[in-house]
């Protein structure tokens, strides 16, 4: 199998992730294709070749090519050509292709995106030849668009926050437990900071990031920035609040200087700023913890978001595959995607690379093997769910505004280029090319 690393360019967005562990509902009006037990070897001899995109840490890239590797040994006559990075640059990578006609047969897809995705008929109908009987009705539904299914859920996920459980004990603090408020989530910042050298920081600037600050505006029961029908709705005195306690942090060390806090690329082994050591604690989602995890075994946990009167967690798929509209393969693409969502083969290679397993029929038969890794996973969500926010994938046509616009704006702050009042401002005035 041609193994090849596409390069792409740099672009951050903020992200994110699924639905509780238990429960299973109703399923499309598909047929089985493959189950939960290993699939038989094909017979057709047509060469096939599946171009297959996703973005990931190391770890997910590991499993995915390996994964990649077993069915092919099953189905001989089908091969892949995979093109995977870190999330940077993917979305507009993905949206320059499909724009041209030219995106990959199979397609990781984020939930923010599927409407506008689907809307402009760049997704293949995936309603029959999926087998989704064991995943939650809940679940599957969030791959619809008008009633048509056109992303398949590859894993349960929270939101929450990742921190170096180690380097807080070595400091004699006391770590953050499930539950915590926004203003014990800052004050354990400067507690860490007080005890830490100079050039090392705690938190990081979530000055410029939507999914952050969306998750502290719904906290304080203002819903959602841009809600679910594509409204504006920054609320000034919250975004106000938010942004000059990032400002009065910056000034105390607590979180990294603009220069190094805008060099941070998620996921990525050397130049993510937990994993190179530069901060303790980040926005984080249950199905990246494994990446984590891997760079540095048993140094990470996991914890609930801060809240506030309301909390601020919560739960959505991780992330779906899709199969581009262009795509001369759909039926060949459906079934490697029901392989890989109801194999157990699949399972063991994959665990939670991706997530907690959408099927409830994998998931029973891959937790007696799961490690402690894939354990706080689990219990993150558990933990999320209770309280959980509604999910909002995202309103049609404001994914530029919430990953570039709001960042951009934000930027201005940590560079001391724009005062909060006038960021506001800027917000509001860029919003209305939206609406």
């Amino acid at each position: 199998m041609k193994k090849q690393m596409q390069s792409w360019g740099l672009l951050s967005l903020a992200a994110l992730v699924a639905v509780s562990v238990a429960g299973c509902g109703a399923t499309t009006d598909s047929k089985p294709s493959g189950g939960t037990g290993a699939a038989p070897a094909s017979t057709d001899s047509k060469p096939i070749k599946l171009r297959i995109v996703w973005w990931g840490s190391q770890a997910r890239h590991d499993a995915t090519l390996k994964a990649l590797d077993a069915y092919t040994k099953k189905h001989p006559n089908i091969t892949f050509e995979p093109e995977f990075s870190g999330f940077d640059g993917y979305a507009d990578k993905l949206a320059t292709q499909a724009a041209a006609k030219n995106a990959p047969d199979i397609i990781q897809m984020d939930p923010a995106w599927l409407a506008e995705y689907a809307a402009r008929n760049q997704l293949a109908d995936l309603s029959k030849g999926i087998e989704t009987g064991d995943v939650d009705k809940s679940l599957v539904d969030s791959g619809k668009y008008k009633d048509k299914l056109y992303a398949v859920p590859l894993g349960n996920n929270a939101t929450g926050m990742v921190f170096n459980k180690n380097t807080v004990d070595k400091l004699g603090i006391k770590p953050p437990a499930n539950g915590w408020t926004w203003d014990q989530y800052f004050q354990f910042g400067k507690d860490a900071k007080a005890k830490l050298d100079k050039d090392k920081y705690v938190l990081m600037d979530y000055t410029s990031d939507y999914t952050m600050y969306s998750a502290y505006q719904i906290s304080q029961g203002k819903g959602y920035p841009i809600t679910v029908d594509g409204k504006f709705n920054i609320d000034k005195e919250t975004y106000l609040s938010y942004v000059n306690k990032y400002t009065e942090l910056r000034k105390e060390g607590v979180v990294p200087p603009a220069e190094i806090a805008s060099t941070d690329k998620e996921s990525d082994a050397k130049l993510d700023l937990m994993n190179n050591d530069t901060v303790l604690m980040k926005r984080s989602f249950a199905a990246l913890f494994p990446g984590y995890d891997g760079v540095k075994p048993g140094a990470y946990t996991l914890v609930t978001q801060p809240k506030g009167p309301q909390s601020s967690g919560w739960l959505k798929p991780s992330m779906f595959w899709s199969i581009s509209a262009d795509s001369k393969n759909v039926e060949e693409s459906k079934k490697f995607i029901d392989w890989f969502i109801n194999d157990k083969e699949a399972a063991d290679i994959l665990t939670t690379t991706r997530g907690v397993p959408v099927s409830k029929k994998i998931l029973d038969y891959l937790t007696p093997k799961l490690t402690p890794s894939d354990k706080l996973q689990i219990d993150l969500i558990k933990s999320v769910s209770p309280d959980a926010q509604p999910f909002n994938p995202g309103a049609k046509g404001w994914s530029s505004y919430t990953a570039k616009d709001f960042k951009d704006i934000g930027e201005k702050i940590m560079f001391g280029k724009a005062t909060p009042e006038a960021a506001y401002d800027e917000l509001v005035k860029k919003a209305k090319d939206y609406q």
